[in-house]
């Protein structure tokens, strides 16, 4: 008598994509649609696909593909949210407890959130907002050429931007570090 396999992707009542918890060391989950209020692993979200996080843990990292777009609001990361190449990554009301790492992209805002880590934006193309954030670390944006407005942050870190075409805009940042480059006045 043989076993019957252990299913590996459940589909929710509501058509929700299919989905496969990693919290055990398992492949990624993938998300292309959008995820709940529950914990999941680390997630994945495919190239070209569209996911939104909404009030979900995520036990471990976000990675956005290539012209992807995460919409998260209301999660708690344990990780890092790492993008390279996305369409857009917005995140809010969020606790992420590692880093924001966004580079060569489109447009991406971090909003009413509190980062234990940095938020790095390098090489964007679209529109950057950091409004209302507690950032841990530092906020470091370079070479950026689609608009960054940078406000109300508290800044445990330094403030640093460099090589941003056009220039960062915003103000009212309490910033414990240092000021530096495009950023020193704000």
């Amino acid at each position: 008598m043989t076993d019957a396999p252990a299913p590996t992707d459940a589909v929710g009542a509501t058509g929700s994509p299919s989905t496969t918890a990693s919290g055990d060391g398992a492949d990624p989950e993938s998300c292309d649609g959008t995820i709940g209020a529950v914990s999941v692993g680390d997630v994945r979200v495919p190239d070209g696909a569209s996911c939104t996080l909404d009030g979900t843990t995520v036990e471990g990292n976000i990675s956005v593909g290539t012209d992807a777009t995460l919409n998260a609001d209301g999660v708690t990361v344990d990780g890092n949210i790492q993008a390279q190449g996305a369409a857009a990554v917005h995140v809010t009301a969020s606790t992420i407890e590692g880093n924001i790492q966004v580079e060569r992209g489109g447009m991406s805002s971090v909003s009413d959130s509190f980062i234990d880590g940095d938020i790095q934006w390098e090489g964007q193309s679209g529109a950057l907002l950091a409004d209302t954030n507690e950032i841990e670390g530092n906020l470091q944006a370079d070479d950026n050429t689609g608009g960054l407005a940078i406000s109300g942050n508290t800044i445990d870190g330094n403030l640093q931007c460099e090589s941003n075409d056009p220039l960062p805009t915003g103000g009212n940042n309490d910033v414990q570090g240092n000021r530096e480059g495009q950023c020193s006045e704000l």
